[in-house]
């Protein structure tokens, strides 16, 4: 599934918004609606890493990671760079409000989402796609997780590039 976007819209998933298309529109696509999301590279070619990451500086935390530590996390022949959750069941965070702070803080805000900050020191992380599954009968935790396992499994035990616990 992770090695192709079409075999991840057959999953479920659905959006598939640039980065810059979801700041642009203001995530109006994005529902109102606890699930789980996971942002896409459907370039084949290397990836080109920035020194420094433009993400947002959270209690004093420079998210920049070296870019050898970004060669070490990189995992060849999958689009899948990242998979997410958004909300519980007895929480208000939706996909659409868990996204605008990814976002905010991609763009340099002081935001409370330090997980998937890999992401931003990518050179074409406007180009990346995010798409997005609700989980109406899951709680997103254990769907976020039960995807790390079978990236995991079907990766030689490796997560997402920009997973970097779990």
């Amino acid at each position: 599934m992770f090695d192709d976007p079409e075999l991840v819209r057959a999953a479920g998933f659905t959006g598939f918004r640039l980065v810059s298309e979801l700041r642009a529109t203001k995530l109006a696509a994005v529902p109102k609606r606890m699930g789980v999301y996971m942002v896409l590279r459907t370039k084949t070619d290397p990836p080109k890493f920035r020194k420094q990451s433009p993400a947002g500086h959270f209690k004093r935390k420079d998210p920049t990671v070296s870019v050898a530590t970004l060669r070490d996390n990189w995992v060849e022949s999958t689009s899948v760079l990242y998979i997410g959750k958004a909300g519980a069941p007895d929480e208000e965070v939706t996909l659409r409000s868990r996204l605008a702070k990814y976002l905010a803080f991609g763009s340099g805000s002081k935001v409370s989402h330090w997980g998937g900050r890999l992401i931003w020191q990518l050179a074409d992380s406007d180009e990346l796609v995010v798409c997005w599954k609700p989980t109406a009968n899951e709680v997103p935790a254990a769907a976020k997780q039960d995807l790390i396992d079978e990236f995991k499994a079907s990766h030689s035990g490796r997560r997402p590039f920009a997973n970097l616990l779990g």
